[in-house]
């Protein structure tokens, strides 16, 4: 449990329906000692994905700040001190946190402080740095210091020692009010969404660089220049094509150089049953309208990968070695190792275990592939399986798998325009970071849409329509953009547990739960979506208040139209709503709920909820919610369109006749 050393008391507001309680003022009582440092892993922290963080040497020693607020009763700590610096500047947080009754920063001058090769601070013989009050700190900025996000800057209790370091590692030295003044260059989801259309091209780059590999001259012709296809890849030069006419084929091909196997006709080649029925380890690699079939059912690799060098590869982390070895070497309908600028494309695969494994084989391409999975998804593994390899994946079709893709380490991956479905889970995202999953089709996940794991940064999750799901879509992680989905049908629509991420122009309709938020850092921006016929349309666990209200403007909220219609301009609610208040919440369900909440002592409640810090723990609120759907088009997509009334009672425009 994270430390807590100082108390907050509050007035507590008993709210019936049909009966309201007094209302008394907001009371914070703060221990009159001021706080001391917590062990900086008892914190609620922010600022590093755990992949990064588990991947940094023992003696590593990032800047860090930990901050004790007035509302909030768990201690934040935060990897770089412009972090805490950034996320204070942000609206609303003085709203959600109170004030700073404290801010501590790591003390450089109880250390003898070297850089890594990465520029990364770290200690050299005297232990963890200590502590220091960040208004009694000296900051050195800009200099040669890094953290795995860029540029670090590193705090120091004595001037001399801040002087010395920016002497030798170039930088300045400033002052904490100097520095809360200060510019940073980090990587927000301001900066994801902005980058969305570059991604887009950097996938066509990709997708045009590996269209080359249709056009190599044919060399050999299976039947004619070789009895088998193994023998015509055998007998066949470097960067040429093997021509397989239509029939089936039962063979277990092995690729070793650059080669095109393209399929003449209805060319089928099946595997036996036993390993897996296409293997290659070239660069460049590619295979053009084959049907592939019955493959082994081994699930777990043994013995070590083609290609496979720990030591070299930088692998420290021995789970992760065997982690790659078991789930990337198990039989697989295509097997590509370290086979870079690869193309996969009008391909049918019947699939016993994996579909496709792409091991360490970035840049390469899976286009217009049908995989068909085990019918129990207990019996599979990935359909489409990134092993370390940022592809694109596009224009696919995944039936019934454990996972319709599943990426490990693999930032930069692209996953476009597909359609899974009866799959477990649809997309499923491991440690990758820098991703784009956009226009996308998911029906009928059992478990999740789209689900995006284990702390990465900078995602874009854009565009797709998922329905039929336990969760819809559940994106972790920091800094990343998730917009224009379409989500209904699903226990879950939303999942908000990010932090610093961006959450807009998504149209969540139709689930028991449209949006469920457990995250203990109210670090995100979620407005302009759309939350329409939910039973309930928002759920927040334990938590201070998540005000998701950014630059003034809301969500739509159907029901919240009730509150207040009269003098409207039909732009801007005038009353805040709450999705997890007792009566709000059921507002666009229950008849005379929309009485109850014009209650005077109600009005009383939303002046306050809106202004006081931690006034609503554990709760939503919207400050401005919007008067009519902000998403008409994307809403229409769904059969929830007629519910969504503006605040004149007549439903929008765009919506035909009222």
């Amino acid at each position: 449990m994270p430390n807590r050393s100082w108390r907050v008391v509050g007035a507590v507001v008993l709210l019936l329906v049909g009966s309201v309680a007094a209302i008394g003022p907001f009371v914070v009582e703060v221990e009159s000692t001021t706080p001391e440092p917590a062990p900086f892993d008892d914190t609620v922290s922010m600022g590093l994905p755990l992949s990064e963080e588990y991947g940094l040497e023992e003696r590593v020693a990032l800047p860090k700040a930990q901050v004790f607020y007035s509302q909030y009763e768990y201690v934040v700590g935060y990897y770089g001190i412009d972090t805490y610096v950034d996320t204070s500047r942000e609206a609303g947080h003085s709203q959600q946190f109170g004030y700073p009754l404290a801010v501590y920063v790591t003390d450089y001058s109880t250390v003898d402080v070297e850089l890594t090769e990465e520029g990364y601070p770290a200690v050299a013989e005297r232990g963890e740095p200590g502590w220091v009050d960040a208004e009694r700190a000296w900051y050195v900025h800009d200099s040669e210091a890094a953290t795995p996000r860029g540029n670090a800057i590193l705090p120091f209790s004595d001037r001399v020692d801040a002087e010395a370091f920016a002497d030798a590692r170039g930088g300045t030295v400033l002052a904490w009010t100097d520095l809360l003044e200060a510019e940073f260059d980090r990587a927000e989801a301001t900066v994801v969404r902005d980058r969305v259309d570059d991604h887009r091209a950097d996938g066509d780059r990709r997708v045009a660089a590996a269209a080359d590999l249709r056009d190599r001259p044919v060399s050999t012709v299976v039947g004619e220049d070789a009895d088998t296809i193994q023998g015509a890849i055998d007998d066949a030069p470097a960067n040429t094509t093997v021509r397989i006419p239509a029939g089936e084929y039962e063979e277990r091909l092995e690729i070793d150089r650059p080669l095109t196997l393209v399929g003449d006709g209805n060319v089928t080649i099946d595997g036996g049953g036993n390993g897996s029925v296409i293997t290659t380890t070239a660069n460049r690699t590619a295979l053009i309208d084959l049907e592939i079939t019955d493959s082994g059912t081994v699930q777990q690799g043994s013995g070590e990968l083609p290609g496979f060098d720990p030591q070299e590869d930088g692998d420290d982390e021995e789970w992760d070695a065997t982690f790659e070895r078991n789930y990337a070497g198990g039989d697989a309908g295509i097997a590509a190792h370290s086979a870079t600028d690869s193309l996969i494309e009008n391909v049918t695969i019947d699939s016993e275990i994996t579909g496709i494994v792409l091991r360490r084989s970035g840049e390469s391409v899976v286009r217009n592939v049908t995989v068909h999975s085990p019918e129990m998804w207990e019996d599979g593994h990935a359909a489409i399986l990134a092993f370390r390899s940022p592809i694109v994946v596009e224009n696919s079709t995944v039936y019934d798998g454990r996972d319709a893709v599943y990426s490990h380490r693999s930032p930069g991956l692209v996953v476009r325009d597909n359609y899974f479905e009866g799959n477990r889970l649809g997309v499923h995202l491991m440690h990758t970071s820098d991703s784009l999953v956009a226009d996308n089709r998911l029906r009928n996940q059992s478990n999740t849409g789209i689900y995006v794991m284990t702390g990465p940064e900078r995602n874009a999750v854009v565009g797709n329509d998922i329905s039929n799901a336990d969760y819809a879509l559940f994106p972790s992680g920091s800094d990343s953009y998730i917009a224009d989905n379409v989500l209904t049908d699903s226990r879950v629509g939303l999942r908000v547990d990010a932090t610093g991420t961006i959450y807009e122009r998504n149209v969540v309709a139709g689930n028991e739960i449209g949006a469920q938020t457990r995250s203990m850092l109210p670090t995100n921006r979620v407005t302009r979506n759309d939350f329409v016929e939910n039973d309930v349309h928002a759920d927040a666990g334990t938590g201070p208040l998540r005000i998701w209200t950014d630059d003034g403007v809301g969500n739509y909220w159907q029901g919240a139209t009730a509150l207040d219609t009269a003098g409207r301009d039909g732009s801007v609610m005038e009353r805040s709503y709450s999705p997890t208040d007792p009566v709000d919440r059921r507002l666009h369900r229950v008849d005379g709920a929309e009485t109850l909440s014009r209650a005077p002592a109600l009005d009383a409640l939303e002046g306050l909820q809106g202004t006081v810090p931690g006034m609503r723990t554990g709760s939503v609120v919207d400050l401005a919610p919007t008067c009519e759907p902000n998403n008409p088009d994307l809403l229409e997509r769904t059969e929830w369109a007629d519910r969504a009334w503006s605040c004149d009672r007549t439903q929008p425009t765009s919506y035909g006749e009222t």
